[in-house]
């Protein structure tokens, strides 16, 4: 399926169609072939939308089609609960990055139990905050498929119709945008954050001409030697293989807790570690003045180096003191020694509590907006 994939995309100007309109569809086992690819995949090969009919879902056999599993797993691999757990794939949906999803059932399906299976998928991906829909008719049992003496086979049509005919596809010459962030970029506190966090307001201020993809992770820190670091995460190497041409980095709220500050002098070599791994050509600047600046003009990723905004409260020991004096000079300091800008959310932000959430730390959709707003601006001026 991988190299089906794969194939499709590296086929894509030839065949004359849009590489990032790529899906997957599959029935009933082969619905959990389908979701293991979308949840389980690199980037390359994850498809760019997923439909599941009556889908497999579970690989424990006392809540699902058991030779399905056995099939999957083999009947030893029953025996190994981790392995049960990961390919059950309502476990691998990942928040930003497992594709949308378009789920179809019946409600007396007798032989694959919706409510541990497909409902279970759903309620994955509705708790992630991905974009997910679900039919489920009254009656049709398993195996309809597009059947014509399916019941409901016209409305079936237009369901799946219009849910394909309202997929937003990015423009094929759009300008790529990276948002690379801890639970603020994430949008944390903001239910549906995919559509309420500040990367999706950004998406909604710049328009069809960028394509703006959500790439953070809660709780993560630029430190590696941190308790969480980023640069460990699939939406790192996700956010690598997205060959952004734009980057907006906001990280740095986690790293000031004194657990990971106490490895804060290595915060600039991580930091240059995140540049040059999204730009190469940032690690290969000659020492020469002259030659360094003509190169600076000449790379094409274009990298914005985010202030964190402020730290409210000290929840969870985040120290706004460490973040302005500590982690906004090295973002400074690294900004002008590789010809990057920084946009300083910390002071444009504001002191406004009503933007925050409780934990005032967060912001709340007012303040991801903005946010974005911020961004935004700096990148038209750009």
């Amino acid at each position: 399926v991988q190299k089906g994939i794969r194939i499709v995309r590296d086929s894509a100007a030839v065949w004359n169609i849009h590489p990032r309109d790529v899906g997957i569809q599959g029935s009933s086992a082969g619905g959990h072939l389908a979701s293991v690819i979308s949840t389980h995949s690199d980037y390359e090969v994850r498809p760019d939308f997923t439909i599941l009919f009556y889908p497999v879902i579970s690989m424990d056999e006392k809540v699902t089609h058991k030779y399905s599993c056995r099939n999957f797993l083999g009947e030893e691999g029953q025996k190994d609960k981790e392995l049960v757990r990961r390919f059950s794939t309502q476990n691998a949906v990942k928040r930003h990055l497992t594709p949308p999803a378009l789920i179809i059932s019946a409600n007396d399906d007798r032989l694959v139990p919706f409510v541990t299976n497909g409902l279970a998928y759903y309620t994955a991906m509705r708790k992630a905050g991905n974009e997910c829909t679900m039919h489920v008719y009254p009656t049709g049992d398993h195996g309809f498929g597009f059947g014509h003496w399916f019941k409901y086979h016209d409305q079936l049509l237009a369901d799946l119709g219009v849910w394909l005919d309202n997929l937003q596809t990015p423009a094929p010459d759009a300008i790529r945008v990276a948002c690379i962030g801890n639970s603020i970029t994430d949008g944390s506190g903001i239910d549906m954050a995919s559509m309420h966090g500040y990367p999706a307001s950004l998406q909604q201020l710049l328009g069809k001409e960028y394509w703006v993809k959500n790439f953070g992770v809660s709780g993560r820190t630029m430190l590696n030697k941190g308790d969480r670091p980023y640069m460990k995460e699939m939406a790192w190497r996700d956010a690598l293989a997205f060959q952004p041409d734009v980057v907006v980095i906001k990280l740095g709220t986690n790293d000031s807790k004194p657990q990971n500050w106490q490895h804060g002098a290595e915060f600039k070599q991580d930091l240059v570690q995140m540049i040059t791994e999204l730009c190469p050509e940032l690690g290969q600047l000659p020492k020469n003045k002259k030659k360094r600046a003509k190169a600076l003009a000449e790379v094409k990723t274009k990298i914005f180096l985010c202030t964190p905004i402020p730290a409210f409260k000290s929840t969870w020991n985040i120290n706004d003191s460490v973040i302005v004096n500590g982690i906004i000079p090295i973002q400074q300091e690294v900004a002008k020694e590789y010809g990057l800008q920084v946009i300083d959310l910390h002071t444009l932000f504001g002191n406004d509590v009503n933007k925050m959430v409780a934990d005032g730390i967060h912001p709340n959709e007012k303040g991801a907006r903005r946010m974005a707003e911020i961004i935004a601006d700096a990148l038209r001026k750009e």
